[in-house]
C-alpha cells in the first residue's frame, strides 16, 4: 500500500512539473496572434534560401548562419567543427509580410525556438514580433496547436 502511494505521488509530481514547464503565451500581440492563426495565409518552406537574410539575422548571433535541415551543425557542446553553425532550421512558414522560423539551438542546453518577424516589402528590414521556446514542432499546424494550448514559453529572454 505504501509503495502504491509513493508511486502515485511520483506520477502526480511528474505531471505537475510537466505543466509548469510551459505557460500561456503572454507577449504575442493580439493582432499578430490572429494573423498567425490564419493558416490560409502561410505556406511552409524548408530551406534558409527561402528566408531573407534579415530574418535569419534575427535568429541571433552565429554570424547570421543557420544550417538547413539535414545539414551538419554543432548540435552539442562537443564542437567537432568550429566553422559549423550552432543553429539549424527545422521549418519556416511565410505569409504576406510574416515569417515564422522554427529552429533548434545546439550546445549543452539544446533548445527549440520559434521566431516571428515582419519584413518590409523589399526584404531589407525585418522586425521581430515575438519569440518563444518550447519543443520540436513537426510543422506549422503543430505550432498552431501549441499556440492554442499554451505549450510555448515566451516569459523569459532565453538565449537564441
Amino acid at each position: 500500500m505504501m509503495r502504491m502511494r509513493q508511486l502515485s505521488l511520483c506520477l502526480l509530481f511528474t505531471a505537475a512539473i510537466q505543466t509548469l514547464c510551459y505557460a500561456d503565451v503572454t507577449k504575442l500581440p493580439e493582432e499578430d496572434r490572429k494573423a498567425l492563426l490564419d493558416a490560409s495565409r502561410f505556406h511552409e518552406v524548408h530551406s534558409t534560401k527561402d528566408l531573407p537574410p534579415a530574418v535569419i539575422a534575427l535568429c541571433g548571433g552565429d554570424k547570421g548562419r543557420l544550417a538547413d535541415p539535414g545539414q551538419n551543425w554543432n548540435a552539442t557542446d562537443a564542437v567537432t567543427d568550429p566553422t559549423l553553425p550552432w543553429k539549424r532550421l527545422i521549418w519556416a512558414a511565410v505569409g504576406s509580410n510574416y515569417y515564422i522560423v522554427h529552429y533548434e539551438r545546439g550546445g549543452i542546453d539544446h533548445s527549440f525556438h520559434i521566431l516571428v518577424a515582419k519584413v518590409t516589402k523589399n526584404d531589407a528590414k525585418s522586425t521581430m514580433v515575438w519569440r518563444a521556446v518550447g519543443y520540436q514542432l513537426k510543422d506549422y499546424a503543430a505550432l498552431l496547436e501549441a499556440l492554442r494550448t499554451g505549450k510555448l514559453d515566451d516569459r523569459l529572454d532565453y538565449p537564441h
